[in-house]
C-alpha cells in the first residue's frame, strides 16, 4: 500500500475510523446526540473526500474510479439521512441508541466496498460487511416481536445465499482460473479453456445471491416481512443503501467480466426483470400496510433498473444512474415520513395512521402524496421523470431491449 492508495482510499478510511471513534465514544461516555453528532460529521468528511477522490487501482481488490466514486457519494448520502432519521426515531425508546450508529457506518462501509470491487473476494468481503451489521439492525428494538422475527429471517435466508454465492464463485474459478474480473474478461474473450457447463451454472448461482439482496422475483419472498418488521430508519437504510451497493456490484461485474454477452445470460436477466417489474406492481395492490406497499414497490423498481443493466454501456449505465438517484430520494422522503409519524409501541405503517394527516401534520401531508404518486409513474414525478429518461436510451440499444422495456 502506498501513499496514493491511502489517498484513493479515504473515502473508505474515513468511513471505517468514523465507526471506531463512534464505539470509542460510547465506551467512555454515552450520548445520543454526541454518537449521531460523530457519525454525522464522519459521513459528510467521507463525502466532501469522494469529490478530490484520487482515482486508481489498489492492488487487484478494488478500484476507486468515477464510478465507483458516484456510488460512494450516493450510498454515504444515504446514510447520512437515514441517520438523521434514526435520531428522532430512537430518542423515545428504551434502547441502547449508540451501536446503532456504529452499525449503520459499518453497512455503509460494506457498501461502498461493493461499489469499488474489482475481484471476488473484496465483493464477498463487502458484502459479509454489509450483511452482519444488517441482521443487527434490522432487529434492533430487540423489545418487540416483529423485528426479531424479522432479523431472524433474514439471517437464514442471507446465509443460504451466500452459500449459492460462494459455491457460484467456486465454479467459475474453477473454470476460469481468476477471480478478477478484467481477467475473467480477456479469458472469455479469448474461449481459451472455457466450460459452458461448469461456467453457467457459476452464473446462475451468483445470480441467486445478488437477486436475494436486490429482492428480485423469485428471490424477493422476504422482503415484504423484512420491511414491515424492521425498523422504520433501517428500513430506508436497506431498501437504499444496500440494494444500491449490490446493484453497482451487479453493473460492474457482469459487465467487465464479460459474462453478460452470454445469451443465457441476457435471457435469464430479462425473465426476471420482466417477472420484477409485474410482481412487485401486481402484489402491491393487495396490501394495506405501508412499508409492505413498499416493499413490493422496490420489487418493482428494481426490475426496472434491469432495462437499464440490459442495455449496458454508457447509455445505459448513465439511465440507471439518474433511476438510481430518484429513487432514493422518492423512498428515502417516504420512509422518512413514516419515521416521523411513527409511536413508541410501533411504526405508523397502516393506512388508517394516514387518515387526516393534513390537519394533524400539515407539512408531511403535502409531502407524502408526490412521494406515493411517484410509485405508480404519474406524469411529472420521479418515476415517470425515470421511466422517460430510460426508454430514449434503451431504443438505440437493439429490439430485443425495447421490447423489454416495454
Amino acid at each position: 500500500m502506498t501513499a496514493s492508495d491511502m489517498l484513493a482510499l479515504l473515502p473508505l478510511l474515513l468511513v471505517a475510523a468514523t465507526s471506531v471513534v463512534v464505539m470509542l465514544a460510547a465506551a467512555v461516555h454515552r450520548s445520543h446526540a454526541l454518537a449521531l453528532g460523530l457519525t454525522l460529521a464522519g459521513l459528510a468528511s467521507a463525502f466532501c473526500s469522494i469529490f478530490f477522490g484520487h482515482l486508481r487501482q489498489v492492488t487487484a481488490l478494488l478500484i476507486i474510479d468515477s464510478y465507483a466514486l458516484f456510488f460512494m457519494g450516493l450510498i454515504v448520502g444515504a446514510s447520512f439521512a437515514v441517520a438523521l432519521l434514526a435520531y428522532g426515531y430512537l430518542a423515545g425508546r428504551e434502547v441502547n441508541c449508540e451501536e446503532f450508529y456504529i452499525l449503520i457506518l459499518v453497512a455503509t462501509l460494506g457498501a461502498m466496498v461493493l461499489a469499488a470491487s474489482t475481484h471476488f473476494v473484496s465483493f464477498f468481503l463487502g458484502l459479509e460487511i454489509l450483511s452482519v451489521a444488517l441482521y443487527a439492525l434490522i432487529s434492533y428494538l430487540h423489545g418487540r416481536a416483529l423485528p426479531v422475527e424479522a432479523g431472524i429471517k433474514y439471517l437464514v435466508l442471507a446465509a443460504a445465499s451466500a452459500a449459492f454465492l460462494l459455491f457460484g464463485m467456486a465454479l467459475i474459478y474453477a473454470d476460469l482460473g481468476t477471480m478478477e474480473f478484467a481477467r475473467m474478461a480477456q479469458l472469455l474473450a479469448s474461449r481459451v479453456a472455457v466450460n459452458p457447463t461448469v461456467l453457467l451454472p457459476g452464473v446462475v448461482l451468483i445470480v441467486t445471491g445478488i437477486g436475494f439482496k436486490l429482492a428480485l422475483v423469485p428471490f424477493h419472498m422476504w422482503t415484504p416481512d423484512v420491511y414491515e418488521g424492521a425498523p422504520a430508519p433501517v428500513t430506508a437504510f436497506v431498501a437504499t443503501v444496500s440494494k444500491g451497493g449490490m446493484f453497482a456490484l451487479l453493473l460492474r461485474y457482469f459487465h467487465q467480466s464479460g459474462t453478460h454477452d452470454f445469451p443465457p445470460v441476457f435471457l435469464m436477466f430479462s425473465i426476471i426483470a420482466v417477472a420484477s417489474m409485474l410482481a412487485g406492481n401486481l402484489l402491491a395492490l393487495l396490501q394495506n400496510n405501508v412499508k409492505r406497499i413498499l416493499a413490493y414497490s422496490s420489487i418493482a423498481h428494481i426490475g426496472y433498473l434491469l432495462v437499464a443493466f440490459q442495455v449496458g454501456g454508457p447509455l445505459g449505465g448513465g439511465a440507471a444512474a439518474f433511476y438510481l438517484v430518484a429513487y432514493f430520494v422518492m423512498t428515502l422522503g417516504a420512509f422518512g415520513v413514516v419515521t416521523v409519524l411513527s409511536e413508541r409501541q410501533r411504526d405508523a405503517d397502516l393506512l388508517e395512521d394516514y387518515r387526516g394527516l393534513f390537519w394533524r401534520r400539515p407539512a408531511l401531508a403535502l409531502l407524502f402524496p408526490p412521494m406515493f404518486l411517484s410509485l405508480p409513474g404519474i406524469p411529472l414525478t420521479a418515476r415517470f421523470l425515470r421511466q422517460f429518461h430510460i426508454l430514449p436510451r434503451v431504443a438505440p440499444s437493439g429490439s430485443r431491449s425495447l421490447c423489454l422495456s416495454l
